[in-house]
């Protein structure tokens, strides 16, 4: 008799929090005409991505947001 294939768990999704890299959002959560967030400056799909990016990823996100903030606070 053939043993049926072990099950295997899921694979996790990175938590939404990380002691590494805390997410940037503010609550403000209104986005712009670009699809970017006037709170944290970050595009929708960055947001989107955020729970299942890893920390690397998480900082590339949060990088592109500060230069999305202070193009727009230099205008």
């Amino acid at each position: 008799m053939t043993q049926p294939a072990p099950v295997r768990p899921p694979k996790p999704l990175y938590s939404n929090v990380s002691p590494a890299v805390p997410s940037p959002c503010c609550n403000v959560c209104r986005l712009d005409e670009q699809k970017v967030c006037t709170g944290c400056f970050r595009h929708v799909e960055d947001i989107r991505e955020w729970r299942s990016a890893d920390d690397e990823r998480r900082r590339v996100i949060c990088q592109q947001a500060k230069v999305r903030k202070s193009t727009a606070t230099s205008l």
